[in-house]
């Protein structure tokens, strides 16, 4: 019992390491990206949290296509006036990436 014990609390701490480190690399790849030349994961700065993204998207299941065309060709008027402008050189594969990263905030 406490080997499986021990067990699941290894794989607990293992899955635990790898989200974080699949955060770190999500950001990595939003700075890269110039994303959080106007957006930060916890506070509006241009454009809107990163959370307060994913909170606002929260339970809908159209989210992650919505926000991945978005991202791609800009947008106005969900989030204010100031207008997001397109992201041609980001491609549909990091869009996805940075799009799923930003909804489990």
């Amino acid at each position: 019992m406490k080997l499986t014990h021990f067990i699941g609390r290894a794989c607990i701490g293992l899955v635990a390491a790898m989200a974080a480190q699949n955060a770190v690399a999500d950001l990595a790849l939003a700075q890269k990206s110039g994303c959080t030349v106007c957006h930060s994961v916890d506070a509006a700065i241009v454009g809107p949290a990163y959370k307060d993204v994913a909170a606002k998207y929260k339970g809908d299941a159209a989210a992650a296509g919505t926000l991945a065309a978005k991202v791609k060709a800009g947008g106005v008027g969900v989030w204010g006036q100031i207008p997001m402008p397109p992201n041609v050189a980001v491609s549909e594969a990091d869009i996805k990436t940075l799009v799923t990263w930003i909804l489990s905030l």
